[in-house]
């Protein structure tokens, strides 16, 4: 997986899945650098998606660390979506409120998403969506692990 996380964002993005799959949690401070970097395109979403099957206070961390840079850059698209719907399925299983603070009307989600017109408006970018993206790729991962 070290070696797969080191190449081109296929690779990264197929570790990273791999990684939330098993839930390979030797691997959380890897993906969470590679998360907060952004050094390559497409990827960060399935660093995401390790981090929500992780599922624990280190990992809302990790997810709370990378909206405080990114959400504030409204110039920029990156995986913003992908992490709050990881945040808030962390927030839900450990009883938590840690997205709440950029998900509060007009607070960081909403300037982000409406900075970017082609988002403003779209039904897709809501807290509520990226939540439930994240569950579906949870219950996706949970029924081929115990399929």
């Amino acid at each position: 997986m070290e070696a797969l996380l080191g190449y081109e964002w296929r690779s990264r993005l197929t570790a990273a899945w791999l990684i939330g799959v098993d839930r390979r949690e030797r691997f959380r401070e890897r993906i969470g650098d590679l998360l907060l970097a952004s050094e390559v395109c497409f990827s960060g979403s399935a660093y995401c998606f390790a981090l929500a099957r992780f599922g624990t206070h280190a990992d809302a961390e990790i997810l709370t660390a990378y909206l405080d840079h990114y959400l504030p850059r409204t110039d920029l698209r990156y995986d913003q979506p992908a992490a709050l719907g990881a945040l808030l399925r962390i927030d839900a299983h450990l009883g938590t409120q840690r997205a709440a603070r950029f998900t509060q009307p007009d607070g960081l989600w909403d300037q982000w998403v409406n900075a970017l017109a082609h988002l403003r408006d779209h039904p897709a970018y809501t807290p509520v969506e990226w939540r439930r993206s994240t569950d579906l790729q949870c219950e996706f991962a949970n029924s081929w692990v115990h399929g």
